[in-house]
């Protein structure tokens, strides 16, 4: 099982850090409202980063530390890519 961190760009131009192991389901259920609850309504999502890692551990880590970031930092994070 792979996991990935993911950032979404929301339609307020707020962002949203999570992780999953199936990137294309977990976006689908974002933008049908049955994602997490920070992005309901808050559409259109678009996903800006995301980033491979090798177990649920390390995951949860980097999207900690991601989250921990200010704004400028993710954004420099997101365009660094």
């Amino acid at each position: 099982m792979s996991w990935v961190v993911y950032i979404l760009e929301c339609g307020d131009n707020s962002l949203y850090t999570g992780i999953t192991t199936d990137l294309s389901a977990r976006l689908a259920a974002h933008r049908a409202g049955t994602g997490a609850k920070y992005t309901r309504g808050r559409g259109p999502l678009n996903l800006v980063f995301q980033e491979p890692a090798p177990d649920r551990s390390a995951a949860t880590r980097r999207e900690s530390e991601i989250k921990a970031l200010d704004v400028t930092a993710k954004r420099r994070l997101i365009n660094s890519q």
